[in-house]
This record gives structure tokens, sequence and C-alpha cells, in this order.
């Protein structure tokens, strides 16, 4: 099985911490050259010295993701000296928590142009190249909650669902060019913002973290919350030769707690 990426270039977005550095780790690992995408310079640096490196050619773009205008136009710059991304990984922090009912229509907006407005001007921008290329590999990092939406996560449960319905639609376009366009839905997974939803779920119901974390690991088949390198795994292979078949599809990474096929 051919899950080798020496030669490949990928734009990993996010990717100073969680699952999108863990994700670029995974990547470079199998070979691929890394651009590093996200706001902190001060982070992307760190990252960049920490990305397995043999004979690769690593480099990092400082953007917002609320700017995608912008975004856009520093990752077509940069395309002039890496020629093509063969592996688009979208991924981005998710919106802030709280019930839909109570939320703002500048947090749909807000959430609208970080996670869909941006995913798609990064597409544009790395298509034309991975046409060319006769590959192509999108991934998105979503949630589950396209398949089940989550508890006190309604802007993010709605926005995440045009993600999963844009992308379907891209995997139906591209599919011809050898291109694949797939979603990982990660669960909960020990991240910063798993953190900050087990804290504001133990605020709203005045438990301690402690019982917030361990009902939550109960509602797992698994028992545990995922690391985000297991996350990593399935967008490498996802990102493979190996799953040049697997288009369109919305994968589950979770431990088994999405109720629903």
């Amino acid at each position: 099985m051919n899950i080798n990426l020496t030669k490949k270039n990928a734009l990993v977005c996010g990717s100073t911490q969680g699952i999108g550095k863990a994700t670029a780790m995974a990547l470079a690992e199998l070979g691929a050259n890394i651009t590093l995408v996200a706001r902190n310079e001060e982070k992307l640096l760190n990252v960049l010295t920490e990305l397995p490196n043999t004979y690769q050619n690593h480099n990092y773009i400082v953007a917002d993701f609320q700017n995608p205008v912008e975004l856009g136009e520093k990752v077509a710059t940069h395309l002039k000296n890496v020629g093509i991304y063969h592996i688009l990984v979208n991924n981005t922090g998710g919106p802030k928590g709280g019930p839909i009912f109570a939320a703002e229509l500048e947090d749909f907006e807000s959430a609208f142009t970080q996670h869909l407005k941006s995913n798609h001007i990064l597409v544009q921008t790395v298509v034309p190249g991975m046409k060319e290329a006769d590959f192509g590999r999108i991934i998105n990092i979503i949630s589950t909650s396209v398949k089940q939406p989550l508890d006190g996560l309604g802007v993010s449960n709605t926005i995440r669902g045009a993600v999963a319905s844009w992308s379907k639609t891209l995997a139906n376009e591209l599919g011809a060019f050898g291109i694949t366009v797939n979603n990982v839905l990660p669960g909960a997974t020990s991240t910063e913002r798993l953190s900050e939803i087990i804290k504001n779920k133990a605020a709203a119901t005045g438990k301690s973290v402690e019982e917030i974390s361990k009902m939550m690991k109960n509602s797992i088949p698994a028992k545990r919350f995922a690391q985000p390198g297991e996350i990593a795994n399935a967008v490498a292979f996802l990102a493979s030769e190996a799953a040049a078949y697997i288009n369109g599809v919305n994968l589950p990474v979770d431990g088994g707690r999405t109720k629903s096929l």
C-alpha cells in the first residue's frame, strides 16, 4: 500500500497546535513538503523547527482566516515558489459555543467567513495546480456534528453542516481530475478547544471539570478522548495514493460516539 508522500506539497491550515499541528507532523513524516498556515508567526516558527525533515522544504504563511481575500492572495503569492499544492488540509478553530437561539447574526457571519469562505478561496487557488498534476487531495477537518448535532454548539453545528454540503458538491465536480475531497470528523479530542468546551459546560451546569470530562468519556464507546495524532493518521491516509478511490465521504474518527451510520 502506497502512503509515501515524498515530493508532494501540502498546505496545512491551523497548523500551530492540536489536530492541525499533528497533521502537519504526520504528513511530513511521510515525506511531504509542508506549508504551515496560521496567524501567529512565533508559533509557526516553533512548529517549523519540529517538523520531520529529510531533505524536505518546509515553510509557512502568516494569515488570518477571518480575512479570506488576503489569505488567498498570500497563498497565491507563495504558489509562485512552490509550484503546486498536491494536498490541502482545511482546518481552523471552531466557532464559540452556546445555544443556537442565543447566537447573534455576527456569530454566524464570522464562522461562515472563517470556515466556508476561507476554505473556498483556498480551493480556488490550489485546484488549477492539482488539475495540472492530475492529483489532488482536499481534506476538511470538520466535526461529527455534521452527522449528529452537538448540544451547546449551535453555530458550529450550522456552519459545519454547510461546509460538509459544500465539500460533497466539490467532490462531485473535481473527481474526474484525479482530485478527491473528503471530510474528517473528529470526535472529542484532547486539544485546547476541548478544554474550553469542558470548562464552559462545567460553568453552565455547576459541575466540576473532572465530572464533565468523565461524563463525556463515558458517552464514548472507547471511554477516552482521542489524541490529535489519531485524527492526523486518518488525514494522512486520505492524502495518500492508497485513498485514490475514496471521495466525497464524511469520516468520523470519534471512538464510536456518533450514533448514526
